[in-house]
């Protein structure tokens, strides 16, 4: 099995968080996004993952060869790919041909999920969903009486569906998949000026490929700073309920308590504060004197004198002050 990650994205909707990292780097309890999402993947496909492509902008060697080692974490090869212009979904997962043998989950790292189900690869496909409120906004399925994917309709405006893809794709067959895609940009098959995962997926039922749904208990979006901040809070409410050790042995606390669930980071040194609950505090960082809760403190940043909700504060950034609700960039300096 090999893992497909398409995040060449330049995140716009994170900044300033993304002015230094890609999205997919940013921290979930203590995670980046990315890893988090192979990781979870990877427990529900039932078999070993041999790879793990990346499909990247030019984010620089560092990014690449942290990359590697999320591949490296669950056993698999991670390898390195190019898309250097933004042509859309189906032509990102092309710029990694050479990984598209064998049976491949598709997986867009903007996006995370619990899940309770384990793969079933007898299917020609999966396309994970979850049922909305209002689909309006995503890509939908319809299926008939056996459970059985016959339509995938892109933003529909008068209800056909309330399944939403979720982003995340399995291909029995990743060659027939190559091939599809390469239709499209032979023969210009462009929608909105892109080549679309989508018109290959009709493609593939059309010549009577069965795709199935894979649904999810919870979807999870990071596609902006409150999203991130509240998959924050439910990752950490996982960590919790499964009983796992969220609180580095190398951190420092001095007169501060904590307020499950929390994530402390290795050498994190926490002062006279009141940390949680919903709280990330990645490695190095420091917090003195200050209230913070629901929010992300990324990795050497430092807080003080401060009470904060619902916040991201960006590595290296330095906060001074009484914010409520921000969003801090890395390196960035605050006083108030």
């Amino acid at each position: 099995m090999k893992i497909i990650v398409p995040m060449a994205g330049m995140g716009k909707r994170m900044r300033p968080h993304t002015l230094t990292v890609p999205k997919p780097l940013i921290p979930i309890a203590g995670k980046p996004i990315v890893q988090r999402l192979v990781e979870d993947i990877a427990k529900v496909v039932g078999q070993q993952v041999t790879e793990v492509a990346f499909i990247v902008g030019r984010f620089g060697e560092e990014v690449e060869k942290s990359l590697v080692k999320i591949a490296e974490s669950v056993g698999a090869k991670g390898t390195i790919h190019y898309q250097d212009e933004p042509l859309g979904t189906a032509h990102a997962i092309l710029c990694a041909q050479s990984a598209l043998t064998g049976p491949v989950v598709v997986a867009f790292a903007d996006t995370l999920f619990k899940a309770d189900f384990t793969l079933d690869t007898s299917a020609d496909g999966t396309i994970w969903v979850q049922r909305v409120e209002d689909p309006r906004p995503f890509g939908v399925v319809k299926l008939n009486e056996q459970s059985q994917i016959t339509e995938l309709i892109e933003k529909p405006q008068e209800f056909v569906s309330d399944l939403a893809i979720i982003g995340i794709y399995y291909f029995r067959d990743g060659e027939y998949l190559k091939r599809e895609l390469q239709y499209l940009l032979d023969n210009d098959i462009m929608d909105k000026g892109e080549y679309q995962l989508t018109n290959a997926l009709e493609n593939m039922k059309n010549q009577g490929a069965v795709f199935i749904p894979g649904r999810v208990t919870e979807w999870l979006d990071c596609g902006n700073k409150d999203a991130t901040v509240y998959t924050n809070q439910r990752y950490l409410e996982y960590l919790q309920e499964a009983g796992e050790d969220t609180v580095a042995k190398s951190a420092k606390l001095t007169n501060t308590v904590l307020i499950p669930p929390v994530y402390i980071g290795e050498n994190v040194v926490l002062e006279h504060s009141i940390i949680g609950p919903h709280v990330s505090v990645g490695d190095g960082s420091t917090v003195r004197h200050s209230v913070v809760v629901n929010s992300i403190v990324q990795k050497s940043a430092a807080v003080q004198n401060a009470n904060i909700t619902n916040s991201m504060i960006g590595s290296f950034a330095t906060l001074t002050g009484t914010p409520a609700d921000l969003s801090v960039g890395d390196y960035n300096a605050l006083k108030l």
